[in-house]
Parts: structure tokens; C-alpha cells; sequence
């Protein structure tokens, strides 16, 4: 399973790149590989201040709907457009082309309930 050392994680399996006052959002390589063929993405909270841990949207695969969650507060800024069209950039790709939103991340925002990624492989056993 790949989980590239310079990401941040959660334990409901996002991954984040924090660049200044801009975060990166998506999920995990573990993530697409348990939930399959993924068919759908479903973000409609762009432009919206949220919580860490609010559900921002929804990813489809073909067998399960999962929530995505927030793992930072801030404003969504930007959706990837390209998994409009091809969602299956969240199982091929789901660290580079397969990123799902662009988060600009609060001043408050605590990231110390990021994981590394040596924790992040910890928890899932």
C-alpha cells in the first residue's frame, strides 16, 4: 500500500498537503482499494466554511457510498473538475491527479490530530 511520508492523514482515511495557508484533500490509496471501482464523486460544498470533521461530500463506488470528511477547518476553495468526468483518477492516481478539494485552511485550524504517515499505516493494523 502506498502512503508517501510527506502527506498528513486521518484515521477515516484522507490525506492531506498543507502548502502555507492551502490545503489538499483526498483519500488514501488504502481507502479506494477497500471501497472498489469508484463511479462518483460528489462535492457541493465549495465555497463553504466548515468544521474539521464535517462531511463535505460523498464519494460512489460501485457496491457503497462513503462521506468524506473535513480534516481541517477552513473554506473549500476548489473541487478537481476532472473527476467529473473521470472519477476512477481516485483509484489510479489517488495522491496526484486524484486530489478531491482545495481547502484554505483557517488560521485556528489544529493539525495535531493529523496522523504521520508511520501512524497512519499503524492504525489500520
Amino acid at each position: 500500500m502506498n502512503t508517501p511520508s510527506e502527506l498528513k492523514y486521518t484515521k477515516d482515511h484522507e490525506w492531506v498537503r498543507v502548502e502555507g495557508n492551502v490545503a489538499t484533500i483526498g483519500i488514501t490509496d488504502f481507502a479506494q482499494s477497500e471501497l472498489g471501482d469508484i463511479v462518483f464523486v460528489d462535492v457541493d460544498s465549495v465555497d463553504d466554511e466548515l468544521s474539521s470533521g464535517d462531511v463535505f461530500g460523498s464519494v460512489e463506488a460501485v457496491k457503497t457510498v462513503s462521506d468524506l470528511f473535513l480534516p481541517l477547518t477552513g473554506k473549500i476553495v476548489e473541487f478537481n473538475a476532472d473527476l467529473e468526468d473521470q472519477p476512477e483518477l481516485l483509484n489510479t492516481d489517488p495522491y496526484g491527479k486524484g486530489w478531491i478539494i482545495k481547502l484554505e485552511v483557517a488560521d485556528d485550524a489544529d493539525t495535531s490530530e493529523l496522523l504521520t504517515a508511520e501512524q497512519y499505516q499503524e492504525s489500520l493494523g
